[in-house]
């Protein structure tokens, strides 16, 4: 299935139904009055959120949504049948906006959440409706309602526990395909993942979510690379593990572009737990392997785990450490 996180839809609600000029004509009953029924009101547009989808692929082929009109009046006083309400499955994640792709209407971050965006227009009069002391046989009726209309954008940002975060070829989906048994793409050059992909990590018989995002490059905050589009992925994270490939020689400079980039993207990116690992040991001596961890706790200032996800170095102990964060309640058990 292809991953999508941004699409544009056209909505509308359904219209009213018109009201009917009918009068009541029964046998010995010459002056039976006016018995138009009215217009039924017209379907709504909502909006559930489920959570066997994760991806927004369908609206690249299914754009416009038009809700059922409501059925016209009848004689007899039989108000029309209304339109059936239109319900439209999003995943859990899904932010409904306007137009202008920044006024936020509504958030799904849990599953059967529901909400209704555009209502029906009302039925129209009829004749029944106008009826009056000095006006006993009104021919009179209105149409219904329009229904409201709007296009909108949805995009997806993943739940997910932790963000892998890091420049291009850091070896975030090598690690996300050893910890989970997730199948994202691997090969030895930049901008290998072009989409996220989400992994179930099982460790002490607990579960949680890893999302990798695709390779941040510097002015990521500003959509280059598509990078705003990507950090939003990370916003839902409990925890963020930061992937530091060792074998290029300025691993503190790819370390501070990263954290310029969440800083200026703003969301509260900067101030999530973060757990910072030097990648691909394995290609290093112990020599350069001291050299860079010393580096890198001077420019970080805080702790750095070592990391091969080939050989499986330090897999477990990072595993560890963002099981506290993802689930507090196990780490207060431990601890008692």
């Amino acid at each position: 299935m292809k991953f999508l996180d941004e699409a544009k839809v056209f909505l509308k609600s359904g219209d009213g139904g018109a009201g009917c000029v009918s009068f009541r004509r029964e046998k010995f009953i010459e002056f039976g009055g006016p018995d138009g029924g009215n217009g039924g009101r017209g379907g709504d547009i909502l909006f559930e959120a489920i959570s066997n989808l994760n991806t927004l692929i369908d609206f690249r082929y299914h754009q416009h949504f038009k809700a059922d009109k409501g059925d016209h009046g009848r004689g007899e006083s039989r108000t029309g049948a209304s339109g059936k309400t239109l319900v439209i499955k999003v995943p859990v994640g899904t932010q409904i906006l306007a137009e202008d792709k920044e006024t936020l209407l509504a958030d799904f971050t849990e599953e059967g959440q529901r909400f209704l965006l555009l209502k029906g227009g009302d039925g129209g009069f009829g004749n029944e409706r106008f009826k009056s002391s000095t006006n006993r046989a009104p021919r009179k009726s209105t149409p219904g309602w329009p229904g409201e209309e709007m296009w909108a954008w949805l995009r997806l940002k993943l739940i997910a526990d932790v963000g892998l975060v890091g420049l291009p070829n850091a070896g975030k989906s090598t690690f996300l395909s050893v910890v989970s048994r997730a199948k994202p793409k691997i090969a030895d050059y930049p901008f290998t993942t072009l989409v996220p992909n989400l992994g179930v990590v099982y460790i002490h018989d607990t579960e949680f979510v890893v999302a990798d995002v695709p390779g941040l490059i510097e002015g990521a905050h500003e959509g280059v690379g598509l990078g705003t589009r990507f950090l939003g992925h990370v916003e839902r994270c409990k925890a963020i593990l930061h992937l530091i490939d060792g074998t290029q020689e300025d691993v503190v400079g790819a370390y501070k572009t990263i954290r310029r980039e969440l800083e200026l993207y703003g969301q509260d990116l900067a101030h999530k737990p973060e757990i910072l690992a030097l990648n691909k040991c394995d290609a290093l001596t112990k020599e350069m392997i001291a050299q860079k961890l010393k580096a890198l706790k001077k420019g970080a200032g805080k702790e750095v785990f070592t990391l091969s996800s080939l050989s499986r170095l330090g897999v477990t102990q990072i595993l560890d450490a963002l099981l506290k964060y993802v689930s507090p309640s196990l780490e207060a058990m431990e601890e008692d």
